[in-house]
């Protein structure tokens, strides 16, 4: 047994598909993060055994491969090619720490620090992975543990990152251990395990400071449109528009503060002109006559077409009614002032707006790509929020939900509680809608706030500020909650300190990158 034992240990190739199996054994639905530690440990451990930097990522990436196909492989129920695409280059980008793990591995550092800069360059890839066009966080290891709230309070102090922090530091000391075992280095391994889910637990024991003196009545619709039906399978947008209206009226109370559809739930284009298009009229007057009877608010998903006669943007479409955009947009109608519109700024990349589509179409001199008509959706820049009885919530729709950097901004500008619309219905009843429902009760515990979620299919429900889930709807069904919603006004540590780990972490990293080629440091 030793022997077989010792034979996989060495073996670089088994125990890549092991780790593999074992990072997407982690994920949600899947109850069991706990794996993640092992899986890290066997990815070093093929580091180790590498001669050069691309052999580890070579040797790696069917591990990260498997991972993202296991966790991920909801992506092609929308497009196959796009999601075949989206998983074989997002193994490949998570490559890009590993080789630069294997530089540190080989120099003559003392073994925690060995491990401190290995941290630092997996954080600062999942930071940087956030911010540009093809930003993909589904992975980032905080997600992992977005079911075991109790074992994670702290990131009310460190964001999400200090999930990564703690399971990335912590495995890299036990592998050092393992390759030059010291005591010293075993104790600050076993500190480094115990210490932050202790410091969770001591968080919730102590409680937080979440008393509110008010609560806004929060009316919550699911309605179950088939996405991939034209309006949403009722024989016109107007009667689409009626069903989300009845499952309103089902549970609406005079003391109704806040109406919550979901992400494209107005079937009919909104324009931000009257006029033209005599249906997207009647649904905006439909509406604004309903919220000035009930005298409540309404925040709804809707594709929003906004023209422009002045300060025209790059790239618009065009038609008879002059140049304009398409956004995937928040709607907020209000029983006493006109219409407003958020526009969702993290778009999903290639399935809502194609990447670096400014600079592909700067560098296509000849003009073989008509770039204005294949862009997708237009980027939103303002996180504007929305006006609910003397507080203000945001509309976070669907993708915007993973982004905690984008939700720092609704948080300090005044935010009582935070409001997620989304339609995770491409996807069918896959992993997919259970993890991104999982991954906002990571957000309520980041900002100590209530989460109000409506999914067009679901999972549509409440989050409390520790984490723990209130309501949870069924998924594929149609229905419609309300529930008394405490609005907050806290700000936690990483709400007043915003990404101070990931940014302490990339400047370890830059340190870190040069050391190797320090020749007094080289083997």
């Amino acid at each position: 047994m030793k022997t077989i034992l010792r034979q996989s240990w060495d073996n670089s190739w088994l125990l890549s598909v092991t780790a593999g199996l074992l990072l997407g054994l982690s994920y949600p639905p899947v109850p069991l993060p706990f794996l993640i530690f092992i899986a890290f440990l066997l990815i070093f451990r093929i580091v180790d055994l590498s001669d050069s930097a691309r052999e580890a990522a070579y040797k790696v990436y069917p591990a990260f491969l498997i991972w993202n196909i296991i966790t991920t492989y909801w992506l092609v129920m929308a497009t196959v090619a796009g999601g075949v695409a989206a998983i074989l280059a997002n193994a490949a980008v998570m490559t890009i720490p590993i080789m630069l793990q294997y530089k540190v591995q080989r120099t003559k550092l003392s073994p925690w620090l060995i491990a401190l800069f290995q941290t630092a360059f997996w954080l600062s890839y999942e930071y940087l992975h956030h911010l540009w066009d093809l930003a993909w966080p589904w992975l980032a290891v905080g997600n992992a543990w977005a079911n075991m709230p109790q074992l994670v309070q702290y990131i009310s102090v460190t964001g999400y990152w200090g999930i990564s922090f703690w399971v990335i530091f912590a495995t890299a000391l036990c592998h050092q251990y393992l390759k030059k075992p010291k005591q010293s280095t075993r104790f600050v391994a076993i500190a480094v395990l115990l210490i932050f889910p202790l410091w969770s637990i001591l968080i919730s024991a102590l409680g937080k400071a979440t008393e509110s003196k008010e609560t806004h009545e929060v009316v919550v619709v699911q309605p179950n449109f088939d996405s991939y039906e034209s309006n949403g399978g009722f024989p016109s947008a107007r009667q689409a528009n009626s069903h989300l209206l009845s499952l309103t009226d089902s549970v609406i109370t005079d003391k109704t503060n806040l109406i919550v559809w979901p992400e494209n739930a107005v079937q009919n284009q909104v324009l931000n002109i009257d006029g033209y298009r005599p249906a997207s009229d009647q649904a905006k007057n439909q509406l604004t006559n309903y919220v000035q009877k009930q005298q409540t608010t309404l925040i709804t998903g809707a594709t929003f077409f906004e023209f422009y006669e002045d300060e025209i943007p790059a790239l618009p479409h065009a038609d008879q009614r002059g140049p304009y955009l398409a956004f995937n947009a928040a709607l907020g109608f209000y029983p006493n002032r006109q219409m407003q519109a958020y526009r969702k700024h993290n778009l999903v990349p290639i399935v809502e707006r194609i990447p670096f589509v400014h600079f592909l179409n700067a560098i296509d001199v000849f003009g073989w790509v008509d770039w204005n008509q294949i862009q997708g959706y237009g980027k939103g820049y303002l996180a504007n929020q929305f006006s609910v009885n003397g507080t203000q919530t945001p509309a976070l729709i669907c993708y915007d939900s993973v982004f905690p950097n984008w939700i720092l901004n609704y948080v300090r500008n005044g935010a009582g509680y935070l409001t997620i619309i989304t339609n995770d219905g491409w996807w069918g009843n896959t992993s997919g809608h259970s993890q991104h429902f999982a991954y906002a009760r990571l957000r309520a515990i980041e900002f100590d706030r209530w989460i109000v979620r409506s999914a067009n299919n679901g999972i549509s429900g409440i989050i409390a500020p520790d984490g723990s889930v209130k309501v949870e709807t069924p998924y594929w069904k149609t229905t419609a909650f309300n529930y008394k919603v405490p609005v907050l006004t806290s700000q936690t540590w990483y709400v007043r300190l915003g990404d101070w780990l990931p940014y302490l972490m990339i400047i370890i990293s830059a340190i870190g990158i040069g050391i190797p080629y320090a020749r007094f440091l080289d083997d």
